[in-house]
This record gives C-alpha cells, sequence and structure tokens, in this order.
C-alpha cells in the first residue's frame, strides 16, 4: 500500500504505537477518494442502538439491510465504516477487505434513563472480523463517566497491543449540563482533550458552539480572547485541545438537516482544521442516490473543491 507523505506525517504523531496499529491508522487514511490525503469522511451506523430501528431505517426502508451500508460507504468512497458487532457481522464475508471498519465496542439505548454504555463488543470481535480499529463512547459528566473510562482503558490497552487503532466518541452529558451546555465550546474543547489524554488514536465530538458553559472557564476564555466567533474558530480551538493537532478530530453530522446547512458545516470544519465527518443519518435515510451525491459533494469540500 502505498502511503502518501501526508499520511507518513500524521502517523509521526503516534509515537509510542506499535507497526500494526500504524498499519491500520494507514489503512484508514489512504481509503477511499480522500486516500491520502490526511482528510476522513467515514459512515457510522449504531444508530438502531441508539434510537431504535424504526426512527434509523424507516425513512429509508432499504437501509434495514447491513449490506445497504457497507455498499453505501464502499461505492461512496468512504474512508470507513463504522457499526456495532451484529451489523458488521452480518457483512463480514460478503465486504471483507473492502473498506477499513471500525467495530463499536459499546452502545446505550433510547429506553435508558442514565447516560451510560454498556460494552456490546470485544477486541477479539474486531480482530476476528478484520477490522481496522475499536470505536468507544464516553459521557464526560454523567455519572458513570469514570466507569467509561476505566472500560476504554482496558479495552484500548488491548486493541493497540493486538495492533488496533482505538477511535473515541467524546460526548458532554449529565447532571451538571443542560442541553446547551453538551455543545458548548468550553465543553466540547475538554471532551476532546479527555479522549486525547485517554489515548484516542481518533476523536470525534460534536460540532461546538458559542457557548461557553462553564464559569470558570468562561474567565479564562475571556481573559485571553480565545476567538469562539465562528465555527471554523471554535473548531480550530477544539483542534489545538487535542494536542495542537497531534491527534486526528472529526466532527459527527448530527441529526437531519437540510443539504445546505450541512455543507456549510462541513466547509467551516474544514476551515478550522478538522480531519473530517462521521456523518449517519444525514445520508443513509436518504434515498441512495441523494445519499451518494450528498456525500460526494462532501468529499469535493474537503478536497477544496467546493
Amino acid at each position: 500500500m502505498h502511503i502518501s507523505p501526508r499520511v507518513k506525517q500524521i502517523l509521526s504523531h503516534y509515537e509510542s504505537d506499535n507497526p500494526g496499529t500504524r498499519a491500520n491508522l494507514a489503512r484508514i487514511l489512504m481509503a477511499g477518494h480522500l486516500g491520502g490525503s490526511g482528510h476522513l469522511v467515514i459512515l457510522p451506523v449504531d444508530q438502531g442502538f441508539e434510537h431504535g430501528p424504526a426512527r434509523s431505517f424507516a425513512a429509508n426502508p432499504p437501509a434495514y439491510d447491513p449490506h445497504y451500508h457497507f455498499a453505501l460507504a464502499i461505492d461512496a468512497g468512504l474512508s470507513a465504516f463504522a457499526a456495532p458487532l451484529g451489523m458488521l457481522e452480518a457483512g463480514a464475508a460478503s465486504f471483507a477487505g473492502a473498506i477499513p471498519t471500525i467495530l463499536k465496542v459499546n452502545s446505550s439505548n433510547s429506553l435508558a434513563t442514565e447516560y451510560n454504555q454498556a460494552v456490546t463488543g470485544s477486541v477479539a470481535d474486531a480482530l476476528r472480523l478484520g477490522c481496522s480499529a475499536i470505536g468507544f463512547t464516553i459521557y464526560p459528566g454523567s455519572d458513570f463517566a469514570f466507569d467509561q473510562m476505566n472500560e476504554l482503558r482496558v479495552l484500548a490497552e488491548e486493541a493497540k497491543a493486538a495492533g488496533l487503532a482505538v477511535v473515541v466518541w467524546s460526548y458532554p452529558r449529565g447532571p451538571k449540563l443542560d442541553k446547551q451546555g453538551e455543545t458548548a465550546v468550553d465543553v466540547c474543547a475538554y471532551a476532546a482533550h479527555m479522549a486525547a489524554l485517554m489515548g484516542a488514536h481518533i476523536i470525534k465530538v460534536k460540532p461546538p458552539t458559542a457557548v461557553l458553559s462553564q464559569p470558570e472557564a468562561r474567565k479564562v476564555y475571556e481573559a485571553q480572547q480565545v476567538d469562539i466567533g465562528t465555527l471554523a474558530a471554535r473548531v480550530r480551538h477544539i483542534v489545538q485541545a487535542c494536542f495542537a493537532g497531534r491527534r486526528l478530530v472529526v466532527f459527527s453530522g448530527g441529526e437531519s438537516t437540510d443539504d445546505a446547512a450541512l455543507f456549510e458545516t462541513v466547509r467551516a470544519l474544514r476551515e478550522g482544521g478538522a480531519t473530517g465527518s462521521i456523518i449517519g443519518r444525514n445520508t443513509f435515510q436518504r434515498p441512495r442516490d441523494e445519499a451518494m451525491a450528498m456525500l460526494a459533494r462532501i468529499i469535493a469540500i474537503y478536497r477544496d473543491q467546493n
């Protein structure tokens, strides 16, 4: 596999990792239409666990079939496909080697009342399925955050020893945060930094808003005149919080939105130095031809062509 100079530079930031982990990071970074550019667009399909099948797939019934998502990610030229155990198992043989995969090893569900996750997959499962990485969600701020961090520490250590990369979804939730606080720029930066400190290779957060949620943090942001006036500036700050850009940071696509708003968000992510987007519902809840066109446009934006 050819590795571009940009990807070699990115791999140099992961100084403690073994050749297997670096190779799997390279597979993700060299895959698809953005291969070699240092940018990523990843398809995550864990929403069936999180929200239920009808809320996730009824808008586009072919998406009930796991093969639909494998094929969408491959045909659109994406960097990787992330999903829970059962979904990856359902297409493992048919699509073996066709696209890097990420096994989401913990999940929640909307029937629960607490911000917690169950471990639903293992490093052994990821290796058996030929995955390049495991994915794990933490909820900084929740009453279960320390348990989740302990679980992540164990799984990340095992994954790295086996030559896998580690992707961390870091979503602030909990009793001290209202809805605005969950995406406030100071809280998102804190959550992203925690994921970096936990040893994540790739960090996933939500696009931050201009809200400052923590009173003590607000004083510092104002005293140091941290620029949070535009989404691009806020993204630049999140990237800075991830070891000054030494860790890959991707941003979620969020709930379904109109095309113009989504593309404007992606442009701001690119301008702010984001690694890329990890976008699910905004694509697979649309008819396939619309999803393909949308993903092609997002990839073009990250290529600085749009």
